[in-house]
Formats: structure tokens, sequence, C-alpha cells
């Protein structure tokens, strides 16, 4: 972490830049900070601007673009926020933002408004207040942790948090989000898969979008987890334009997750973030994808493909009966709970 380039500086030592990469970087910047590990910089197709790991990570020209349909906040969770970091929108689990750090930024993800701002990380003052929140609604069954990556935080304070968890009684399990084993595996060691054994079940949820991320040393660090921190392992995937919105790149991907003991759980269509233009793909593409992929590929290889409302609807399949209406520019879904939002096409 230490080593993180974050400056055009330092990515310049391992990319050579096109002059619009150039030209963007600066402006970007004003809305969401650069940051890449070197071990995921050394994905990099250093020459070529196409190259699927280099467009998730280096600003680009659309994230200066806001369309009408484009917010700070998609998903609606400071407005589920009753207590700082915490965000209880489903009735039965809440998701838990311990960290503001990354090891990787990247450029499409859904909470570049707070992710790198030290202002929004819950002190622990703060994390009192959510374990007295989660004891306080036992209707609570699952405590999500996030971030940032919930990963950043020490191998002491993940003990803590999960041991405070486990002592509420009507929290049923645990799940972590985290793209440590796609950006940095180094970050997972033999102490704190320890420290997840000692919490089972630990349900994790991976972020691979790209075969290229599945080196040796991510297969190193899936089969510690697996191995010795006992964790169920599911990964999520964005649906990204120009770099996996293709049923031969995705079939590789969750092939090669499911050989390495990952099972692909979602596919998310790309939210509808500040400056996600020129990421997200077509509603009537992706839907025509997963039709290359189900019934050719096995059931155990395939995530469900989901869009998460904007305005705070929560996650809706795709194809699906949620859709209701659609519309010129837009489709209209009803969500769980039988209220009306709507998202592009």
């Amino acid at each position: 972490m230490q080593n993180r380039a974050t400056t055009i500086s330092d990515l310049e030592k391992y990319i050579e830049l096109t002059e619009e990469e150039r030209e963007v970087f600066s402006r970007a910047d004003d809305f969401f900070e650069f940051g890449s590990t070197p071990y995921y910089l050394s994905l990099v197709d250093k020459n070529n601007p196409n190259c699927p790991i280099r467009k998730q990570i280096v600003p680009s020209s659309g994230e200066l673009v806001q369309t009408k349909f484009e917010v700070m906040d998609p998903l609606a969770e400071e407005s589920h926020m009753p207590v700082k970091g915490v965000t209880h929108r489903y009735p039965d689990r809440a998701l838990w933002y311990i960290s503001s750090r990354c090891a990787v930024f990247c450029r499409f993800c859904t909470r570049k408004r707070k992710v790198g701002q030290n202002e929004f990380v819950p002190d622990n003052m703060d994390w009192k207040k959510a374990l007295e929140y989660f004891s306080s609604k036992k209707e609570i069954k699952e405590v999500i942790l996030s971030g940032g990556d919930p990963l950043s935080i020490s191998d002491s304070k993940i003990d803590y948090l999960l041991t405070e968890l486990k002592k509420i009684s009507h929290i049923n399990h645990i799940r972590i989000h985290t793209r440590y084993p796609v950006t940095l595996p180094y970050r997972i060691t033999l102490e704190l898969c320890e420290i997840f054994a000692k919490h089972f079940p630990i349900f994790m949820v991976t972020h691979f979008n790209h075969p290229k991320e599945l080196t040796k040393d991510a297969e190193e660090t899936i089969s510690m987890l697996i191995k010795k921190g006992n964790v169920v392992l599911l990964n999520q995937s964005v649906l990204l334009s120009g770099i996996n919105d293709s049923a031969i790149i995705l079939k590789e991907l969750f092939y090669g997750l499911v050989r390495l003991g990952v099972k692909p759980y979602y596919l998310h269509q790309c939210d509808e973030v500040f400056g996600s233009t020129n990421f997200r793909v077509p509603i009537t593409k992706g839907i025509n994808i997963m039709k290359q992929l189900r019934g050719y590929m096995s059931g155990v290889t395939i995530p469900t493909y989901v869009a998460d409302l904007t305005g705070g609807g929560g996650k809706v399949p795709l194809p699906t009966d949620y859709l209701i209406k659609e519309e010129v520019e837009t489709y209209r879904f009803q969500n769980f709970s039988g209220k009306e939002f709507s998202i592009s096409k």
C-alpha cells in the first residue's frame, strides 16, 4: 500500500500514457483520486490503451461527463444510514462501511464520492454505536463488511469486529466484500486466515472482472482463504464496456473462478454513478450475453445478472418479472417491497 502509484508521474513509470490520458488525468482527479498497487499495474499491457486492466484504473474522458441519470450516490446509501457507516436498506441485512481505503481505485466505483476520503470513516465511537444498532435490530441476520476495502484495517481490528458481531445472537452470518485477492493478494496472510477460521463461517465476496486478473498469486491467495481460512468464496463482477462485455471473456472468467474454488455470484449492471458513462453496457446487450451463457455453461459457473436500482431500490435480476414498463430512455422496475424505480437503458 505504501508503494502505490498515486500521481501521474508514478503512473508513467509503469505505462506509456496517451495524450488523452495525460490531459484527462488532472481533471478527473478533481472528482476521484487515482491509486494502484505495483502488483495490479504489473498486469497492465503497457502499450495498449484498450488493455482491460488499464481501462479499470486509468482515468478516461467519460469520467468528466455526467448524464441526466447519473448521481453521486446512486444506491441512496446515505439516506438509509441510521448510524455513521451503516446502511440498512434491506430488512434482514445491513452494510457496514468500515474503511475508505482501497489498494486500487476502480474508475467505475459506486462509492467514488467517499472512497479515499477520511471524513467518511467511522471511528471507534461510531463502531460502538453501530454494534449497539445491530444488537437492537433483531431482524438483522447478516452484516456485510465493506468500504473502501474492509481488509485495509489491521488484523487485530478485523478480529475485534468479527468477535463483537459473533456475540450478537440474532446475527446468522457475516459477509466480507474485498478486492484484495484481485489487487493486492499479498494482504491475505496465514495469520489473517487463522482469524477467519476462528470465526467460521465467513462468506467473502471477491471482485474479479477479467480473466487477466486470475494470476498465480491470486490463485495461491484463494487457496489459502479456502484451505486455511475456511472461507466460503463468491465473486461479483461488473459488466463493463470494452472490458468484459463479451460472452467469450465472461465464459473464461467464470470457468476460471470455479476452477479455483470461487462461485460466480453476481454480474452487476454498472451503477449509474457520476462518471460511469464509458463503462455502462446497454441492458439489452447484457441480457443477450447471458443468453449465450445460460444453457451452454455449467449452472455452477453462472452468476445472476442484476441491476442495483438507482435511488436505493435494491437489486433486481435481469431479465426479470420485476421489469414492469419499458420507456423511451429507461426501464421501470418494482423492487422487493413493491416500490417503483427507473434505470437508464
